[in-house]
């Protein structure tokens, strides 16, 4: 079902963000971003001559390369467009992702390591979001598939991570029978 019908508007801004992910041939994972923003207005700014509309005021790059438990081998950032000419210097801080693992915990260590004034915001907004679910989009999949869902007993690691994954739901109670709990057992 499409969004209602949109009140009469103008065009302002776009955010793109695009995430892939790649098997490596030594058994690493590389889960790499972008994210473009651009305006559909031309704007002066001092450190680039003017931004002409369509031209990215933001355009950053992200390579996360991690083993199948999730935890960063490496981490590397480029900015390839910024509004400010400094934008581009902090990228090398995020080599410091190094050894952290995507899992509980993965926004709070990221934001000690690079929060605020410590890394970019842009950089930091892909790291935070989209890069760990393409990651476990990738992984985790591939994982299962090698393991060939080892039936130990172990609690789904996506139970109740959303309303379609509740073990209330009725696709849990179709793949995960033993974990399903009615609302009333819930309580």
């Amino acid at each position: 079902m499409p969004l209602s019908k949109a009140a009469p508007r103008r065009h302002i801004h776009t955010r793109t963000i695009t995430c892939d992910a790649y098997q490596r041939d030594d058994e690493l994972w590389d889960i790499e971003g972008i994210i473009t923003d651009t305006k559909s207005y031309t704007f002066d700014n001092i450190d680039r001559d003017g931004v002409a509309a369509g031209e990215p005021v933001h355009q950053m790059r992200v390579r996360l390369t991690v083993n199948e438990d999730l935890v960063v081998q490496s981490a590397e950032a480029v900015t390839e467009a910024g509004p400010f000419n400094m934008c581009g210097n902090i990228t090398s801080a995020y080599a410091q992702l190094a050894g952290l693992k995507i899992g509980p915990g993965w926004r709070k260590n990221v934001f000690e390591r690079l929060g605020r004034t410590k890394g970019c915001t842009h950089i930091s907004d892909l790291v935070l979001g989209p890069l760990p679910i393409t990651a476990f989009q990738a992984v985790i999949p591939a994982r299962r598939k090698r393991d060939n869902e080892p039936t130990d007993g172990a609690k789904p690691s996506t139970l109740d991570t959303c309303h379609a994954l509740a073990s209330s739901s009725v696709v849990v109670k179709r793949r995960w029978p033993s974990f399903y709990k009615s609302e009333e057992e819930k309580i």
